[in-house]
């Protein structure tokens, strides 16, 4: 283990350009630079890629160390975290295509789907006011309500095959009304 002082005459020797002296920073020091690119990262690869990045920019900034009494080794740590992190920071967050995205739609129509189908209802609703009263409550209990034509007919006292006509002139009345 490198002691503050033996980083300090190692890395004045690599402002002089010294490759041996490179050596033996890589060798006391990478272990250490590699822990905190790994843990920044949490992705091996990319650790060692930003390992290799830091040791580039050690030997190219080598003459901007300074001794100012602190430990080498935290100006190094310095390089290797700030470096891990632009890294983190370029790789940015995963992102989707939003037309992609699953679940962001609503469920129901659109805006514009809405609309046309809420002025259709409008039509469909006026239509039914233009036949009589009971022709109009006759198609609303079969088609929007459910009812059997036998049930609509008993509620109108009125024969069966009497309440299937009415219903069928009654659609075409309505097939009239929205076709104008």
């Amino acid at each position: 283990m490198a002691t503050p002082q033996d980083l300090e005459n190692i890395m004045a020797r690599i402002k002089l350009r010294d490759r041996a002296a490179f050596s033996e920073l890589y060798s006391a020091t990478s272990a250490k630079l590699f822990g905190v690119a790994l843990r920044v990262l949490k992705d091996r690869a990319a650790a060692e890629d930003v390992l290799q990045e830091v040791f580039v920019k050690i030997w190219n900034k080598a003459d901007r160390y300074a001794v100012t009494g602190h430990s080498p080794m935290t100006w190094l740590i310095t390089i290797a975290r700030n470096t891990a992190i632009d890294r983190l920071r370029a790789s940015g967050p995963a992102t989707e295509d939003v037309d992609e995205v699953l679940g962001l739609a609503a469920a129901g129509p659109t805006p514009e789907q809405a609309a046309v189908a809420a002025g259709e209802a409008r039509r469909i609703v006026e239509c039914l006011g233009e036949l009589e009263a009971d022709r109009a409550e006759a198609v609303r209990g079969f088609y929007l309500e459910g009812y059997s034509y036998q049930e609509v007919a008993e509620r109108y006292d009125v024969p069966l095959n009497t309440m299937k006509t009415w219903l069928r002139r009654s659609l075409m009345s309505l097939r009239e009304c929205l076709a104008s």
